[in-house]
């Protein structure tokens, strides 16, 4: 399965200068968050692959406009083609939004999530907007990771962890990928393409 991830800066190359077929081997998209939703509609007119989304911290814009053609997978664990896909969005509170949360209430949306993971024997992608606590994110509150990403990722151990939210272009601290554990852990600023076994 060849997964295109987007977050954070809208691609040129998909947006500006897109060609024809140039999402055709794509099978799935999935968006970390921040960007333009007129650009997840683009993209997923020109696509067959499912687009999949989680909201930013300025996504907030999607309560009036949300992207077309896309599906909102944030507070969800979705399943395609076999591979579990749990979305958690938004960032750590630093001013009013409806896509921050205190790391209280991030960790309350996890655990809503519990039963889900247990029924599903867990998921093989984490897709957030935001990286863990403690885990190459930044020193100050809006880019600070949450606790309950480390939870997830010392519990279910899954295979990915994609989030967006500190650009890799911040500094050398934010790396592009690396492993937390058993986990490939992988900032998708702008666009990564990950090639992972089919399941199904």
């Amino acid at each position: 399965m060849r997964i295109l991830i987007i977050a954070d800066k809208e691609s040129k190359s998909l947006w500006d200068f897109y060609e024809p077929g140039k999402l055709d081997d794509y099978d799935l998209i999935l968006s970390c968050g921040d960007l333009s939703p007129l650009y997840l509609s683009f993209l997923a007119t020109f696509t067959k692959a499912p687009v999949l989304y989680v909201h930013g911290n300025h996504d907030d814009c999607y309560e009036a406009t949300p992207p077309g053609g896309c599906d909102c997978i944030d507070g969800e664990l979705y399943t395609f083609k076999g591979v579990r896909i749990l979305g958690l969005g938004g960032s750590m509170r630093y001013k009013n939004g409806i896509n921050q949360y205190t790391q209280k209430e991030m960790t309350h949306r996890y655990r809503k999530l519990r039963f889900k993971l247990w029924r599903k024997k867990g998921c093989d992608i984490l897709l957030t907007h935001s990286p863990a606590y403690g885990v190459k994110d930044g020193e100050d509150l809006p880019h600070m990771g949450f606790t309950a990403f480390i939870d997830i990722l010392e519990k279910y151990k899954p295979k990915y962890f994609i989030h967006g939210h500190v650009h890799t272009s911040y500094g050398r601290k934010f790396k592009r990928e690396y492993m937390y554990k058993d986990t490939q852990v992988i900032n998708a600023y702008e666009t990564y393409v990950l090639e992972i076994p089919d399941v199904e």
